[in-house]
């Protein structure tokens, strides 16, 4: 349970040191992109913060809510407008009985966006992948890329290799989309209160708000988008002056930072700040180093 928390959710200016990764990159760039799908029904949850100064878009991880971001991002509400983000499926968002796929999840994503004008994506974990791919799909309407923890495999199979290699159950949780699902349920219906308690961790609402899920909607996104989408080709489709801001803790269990680094090869106008002692929740244990580094990458407030 502590493992499939962590992917739920999904100081100082030396430590922050942009990292660079260089080399090529052997990506197809005219691959076809894949179509959103089309959005049906109520559209997703948001909160808005602050009321002037550019878009900032907080899209949380597997199981996360805009209770995620908003006590911690509460600071850069005085100088840009914050949108909280409920994805398709978690918090206050319809949960419909569908496949949560990239396509399906940057649709609904887009209902929400359309005719904000240009906004800077900031996404955690799961959040970071939608992020990347929302992108792809929409450069123009895009700022700048901002990616906590972003879990990034390649495939499937080195997705559930790397989780096999975790502490027993938490890896039979992982790998097994029937184990997946039951822990989610009894996550929800037996010791959804007692949730505080035993993730200490983590802050009281935040820990609260992961049973605000069902059991299709988390393991459908689990498999769908942190296992089975591959975000190279879509990184790669990026324009190459899209500024990009990757924050990744040295000691995250849940999203190695080798992958982040293959990933970032070759890309020049992607930046990687690493908290050497930090796990998959920067923002929650060090929000005023993270914050620190985010307002130095964002646009000048208008």
């Amino acid at each position: 349970m502590r493992t499939r928390a962590r992917l739920a959710l999904g100081a100082g200016a030396a430590v922050a040191a942009g990292v660079v990764e260089t080399g090529p990159v052997a990506i197809p760039g005219d691959m076809p992109v894949t179509e959103p799908a089309p959005a049906e029904g109520p559209a997703l949850h948001m909160v808005q913060r602050g009321v002037r100064g550019p878009a900032l878009v907080f899209l949380p991880g597997v199981g996360g809510t805009t209770r995620y971001w908003d006590s911690r991002v509460a600071p850069l509400a005085s100088d840009y407008r914050l949108l909280l983000v409920d994805p398709l499926g978690f918090g206050h968002s319809p949960k419909p009985r569908t496949t949560y796929s990239v396509e399906r999840h940057v649709g609904e994503l887009r209902r929400v966006l359309a005719g904000r004008g240009r906004v800077t994506l900031v996404g955690h974990s799961f959040g970071a992948l939608l992020a990347v791919a929302y992108a792809a799909r929409y450069p123009d309407d895009i700022h700048g890329l901002v990616l906590v923890g972003l879990p990034y495999f390649g495939s499937e199979g080195r997705a559930l290799a790397h989780f096999r290699r975790g502490r027993v159950p938490d890896r039979w949780v992982m790998t097994n989309v029937a184990l997946a699902g039951a822990a989610c349920i009894i996550s929800r219906r037996v010791v959804g209160r007692a949730l505080p308690w035993l993730l200490p961790d983590l802050p009281r609402e935040v820990a609260e708000d992961l049973v605000q899920h069902t059991w299709r909607s988390s393991t459908s996104t689990l498999w769908e988008v942190v296992y089975r989408y591959d975000a190279a080709p879509d990184a790669a489709r990026l324009p190459a002056t899209l500024p990009v801001l990757v924050l990744h803790g040295g000691r995250d269990p849940t999203a190695p930072l080798d992958g982040v680094r293959r990933l970032m090869r070759g890309r020049p106008a992607w930046r990687l700040a690493v908290r050497p002692e930090g796990d998959h929740h920067l923002l929650l244990r060090d929000p005023a180093w993270a914050l620190a580094i985010i307002r130095s990458f964002l646009p000048a407030p208008s």
